[in-house]
Formats: C-alpha cells, structure tokens, sequence
C-alpha cells in the first residue's frame, strides 16, 4: 500500500474522530452539569456524524475530484467593442497533471470543455505539481481543446519547480524550458509579461498574461511589460494566476484592465456551496477566493481548479470549468 493511500486512510480516520468529539463536547457538559450520564442518542448520533465525515472523505478521494462542474457568468462591459458582444470565454486554472490517475474521467472532462464551444479558451497556470514530465502522458488530452480565437496560457507558482530539489539550477532551468514547449504542444499560446490582440472584424480586444505575481509565492510577473503598446481606450482580459496580484497592483492600475482571470486557491477542494453558504477553510488565507468580485470598475474572476493537489479529493469544492460571456452595456 502506497504511503500515499496510508496517509489519506489516516486523515480521514483523525479528521471523522475529530468531528465526533467536537460533537461530543456540549452533551457531555450538560450531563456533566445536569449531573446524569451520557445520552446514549446523543452518542449514537455523533457517530453516526463520523461515519458520514468518513463518507465524504471517500466520496472526494473516488468520485469528488473528478465531479466537473460548469460555472457560467455573464459580465457586462461599457467598453467592451461592440462586435465582441456575447462573446464566450472558457478558463480553466490548476490542472496539476502530476495528481490525475483516471484517464476517462479527465477525457470526460476535455469533452465537458469542448462542450461549452467557446470563442476564447484559457488556462491560468499551475499545468503542473513539480515536473515537466508530468504533464507529458495528459498531452494528447488537453490539445484536444480548441477554441476558434485561440488557446492561451500562463504560469503558476508550481510550474516554476521551486517546491522540490533539483540535482543542480541548469536541471531546474531546462525542466522550465521543456514545460514551455510542452504548451506549445498542447497548442497553447504562452502569454509571459506580454499581450496580443483578439480580432474579430475590424475591432479588437487584448488579451495579456504575466509570470506568476502572488504574495508569498513569488512576484515574478511584469504588469507594466505585459500591458506594453496597449491603448487607453483597449478592453483588457488579463490571465494571472494568484488573485492577490489582482488586489495588490490590476485592480487600481491606470489603463483600466477591464477583466482578469486567476486560480491558485483551489477553493482549498474543501468546503460548502449550498443553501446560499459560500465557506471554505481558505477564507482565512484569501478574504475572495472563488468566483467573481468587482472593485474600480475592474472585475476578477477566481477559478476553483480543474486539478488537485495534496488531498487527493474534493469535498464540496468541485472542479470547475468556467464560461464567462461578455456583454456591452446598452
């Protein structure tokens, strides 16, 4: 048995007894004030409760991480050109080749993206754990994605290998050159500090992208150099890949980046959406973390991911594919 496998045997087995005693707690202080003993229903209750944290956990190891969801969002823009209106762009964020082990379930997934027949696919990085070569046995998945304006792509913090040791730099240094070519060959235009234009008659947007900026996980990306020879007048989609740099530097910077698309946070693949709760432990890390906020007339869209890492599972926190549709206000 894998130390993975033990490992996830042994966090579901703390985590279910955890909530069991947690549960415990407020029976056994009324009996303990009321002078009676335990309340046998109460206990069978929350073991009943352990069994079902037990469920969860086993739900999200087989079933969760791959339960793709498809999360639409119609934007509207005052200066989006007019003959990009109802315009479709999928994103996916967080792949994380190096964790998949179910080839029909990620093929499942490709068509889900496929599905949505997107004018504009992107990816916001994170293609990978640690290693290049992870992402190689996955290629002849992913290039099976297409959009008719073009696929494009950033890094993320994992893409660059600074979570392992490497024998020397120069080794370190070639498996990020090999990761670059691998997205040309998933046929994605790498987006590094820089910017194109999106054509659609004679009007057009910009699309940029930047090396990963993220606070505490490196602030690579160049936003000055990413956005060069754009005009005032431009709408900009912006691929980056922590939200913070969106808080830090996009949201307040002058020309006015219109959107920007992240992902990094993973929703933490732990917590509740439903019933009009949004919750999930990384809350405490990032205060917006999934879906899509406003601020200076800049909007950012955060990614749940499309791939896992750690906890091999998702309990609540679904893998996403995001379609988000472009509208000029009348």
């Amino acid at each position: 048995m894998s130390f993975k496998i033990i490992s996830h045997i042994v966090i579901t087995l703390i985590t279910s007894e955890l909530v069991m005693a947690i549960m415990l707690i407020p029976g056994d202080a009324y009996s303990l004030i009321a002078g009676t003993p335990r309340n046998i229903y109460w206990v069978e209750a929350c073991f009943m409760l352990m069994l079902f944290t037990i469920f969860l956990f086993i739900y999200g190891m087989i079933f969760g991480k791959y339960n793709y969801k498809v999360i639409k969002h119609t934007l509207y823009f005052d200066s989006l050109p007019q003959n990009f209106d109802g315009f479709k762009v999928v994103q996916i964020s967080d792949v994380h080749a190096g964790s998949f082990n179910n080839p029909k379930a990620i093929q499942r997934g490709i068509d889900m993206i496929n599905k949505q027949q997107g004018d504009l696919f992107v990816f916001t990085g994170d293609l990978v754990n640690n290693k290049a070569e992870e992402i190689k046995p996955w290629i002849s998945y992913f290039s099976q994605i297409k959009a008719p304006y073009g696929q494009y792509s950033i890094l993320g913090n994992h893409d660059y290998g600074d979570y392992i040791k490497w024998p020397s730099d120069t080794d370190k240094r070639n498996n990020l050159q090999q990761l670059k070519a691998y997205h040309k060959d998933l046929g994605f235009d790498l987006l590094l500090d820089r910017n194109v234009q999106i054509k659609k008659g004679d009007q057009h947007i910009v699309l940029a992208g930047v090396e990963n900026w993220g606070i505490g996980f490196g602030e690579r990306g160049d936003l000055k150099k990413a956005m060069q020879n754009t005009l005032p007048s431009d709408f900009t989609i912006l691929l980056s890949h922590d939200p913070t740099h969106w808080e830090s530097q996009v949201k307040n910077y002058q020309p006015n980046i219109q959107l920007t698309l992240s992902g990094h946070t993973h929703g933490m693949q732990f917590g509740l959406e439903a019933f009009g709760i949004k919750w999930s432990p990384v809350k405490y890390r990032y205060k917006h973390w999934a879906g899509i906020k406003t601020e200076n007339g800049s909007v950012l869209n955060i990614n749940r991911g499309f791939g896992f890492l750690g906890f091999s599972g998702r309990i609540g926190i679904w893998p996403e594919i995001t379609v988000l549709e472009l509208k000029r206000k009348s």
